[in-house]
């Protein structure tokens, strides 16, 4: 048995993230890549943190200076996954393309869909409680689109600030959860389409390669050559992040554990709930980098 590896994506980031993180090649890399000296002190500015272009590129590049740490004391992944950024770094562990490639289009990534977002300014909400039917009705009528699914329960929706509103408004008194994500961009949905289209021809011009294990895009899908890889982590900009069927998808590889890299623990907290017979952690939770790897070989090994 083998363990799944997911990349944690955007909201849960935070200064001491990966605290455990040794300052080599990627992390100076990341730092050039963002134009300081530290990521880490960067975040004093509040203002700084938030801006997607910062977000996106440390988030990539700080995840991948954690795997390029942990990855040549483990075996290799039984499957790979990426929430939305999350998959640049997905894509870069899977091998498709360079770990600085991943760092480079990040950056082309935020900033094609900042282009979109100030034509079309936006948001994201989380809802819970509901189920597919309410959220297919209230995109119908409130011009919102779903973004996210990440169980059949627990949703992200993406538009203009007027029609996230009244989503709420009608999702509330439904019975649903609904809480506003500090997001600016409404994320996975059709308005972005031209940051799609624009991170297509960016990703053309990088040497992309298939895939040598199991890799899974925002579908669920298994990515098996440099081609489908490509047009997948492109589309996903415009179009919703199934990620419920994504994990289904992981659970199959008969995978022993669950390893999350990136900030917080989102991604492993959604695995326990799906699958509490399988133990999922996040690499943030470990002090040092051997805890991770005792805890993945523990498991694996059983």
């Amino acid at each position: 048995m083998g363990f799944g590896l997911l990349f944690s994506g955007q909201g849960s980031q935070h200064a001491r993230m990966l605290r455990w993180v040794s300052s080599g090649p990627w992390v100076q890399r990341t730092n050039a890549a963002l134009g300081v000296l530290d990521w880490r002190q960067a975040f004093d500015d509040v203002q700084w943190a938030s801006r997607n272009e910062n977000a996106q590129t440390f988030l990539t590049g700080i995840a991948l200076a954690a795997w390029c740490d942990l990855a040549p004391r483990l075996p290799a992944p039984a499957a790979i996954a990426g929430y939305s950024v999350g998959e640049l770094a997905a894509f870069a562990a899977a091998g498709v393309f360079d770990p600085a490639d991943a760092i480079s289009l990040a950056r082309e990534r935020a900033a094609a869909m900042d282009r979109c977002a100030a034509i079309a300014p936006g948001g994201m909400l989380a809802v819970t409680g509901v189920q597919q039917d309410q959220i297919d009705e209230v995109c119908a009528l409130s011009n919102v689109a779903l973004a996210i699914r990440n169980a059949p329960w627990t949703f992200v929706l993406g538009g203009a600030d007027a029609a996230l509103k009244d989503a709420a408004e009608w999702l509330s008194a439904a019975g649903a959860r609904c809480v506003r994500l500090n997001v600016q961009v409404a994320s996975h949905t059709p308005s972005m389409r031209a940051a799609a289209a624009e991170f297509a021809a960016a990703l053309s011009q990088v040497r992309l390669r298939p895939p040598p294990g199991p890799l899974f895009g925002s579908t669920g899908d298994r990515l098996v050559d440099a081609g489908a890889a490509a047009q997948a982590l492109a589309a996903q900009i415009a179009s919703t992040v199934l990620w419920d069927q994504c994990l289904e998808s992981v659970r199959a590889r008969n995978v022993a554990c669950v390893l999350e890299v990136g900030p917080g623990a989102a991604l492993a907290a959604m695995w326990n709930q799906r699958f509490p017979e399988i133990p999922a952690r996040s690499a943030d939770e470990f002090q040092d980098a051997g805890a991770i790897v005792d805890w993945v070989e523990r498991h694996v090994a059983r």
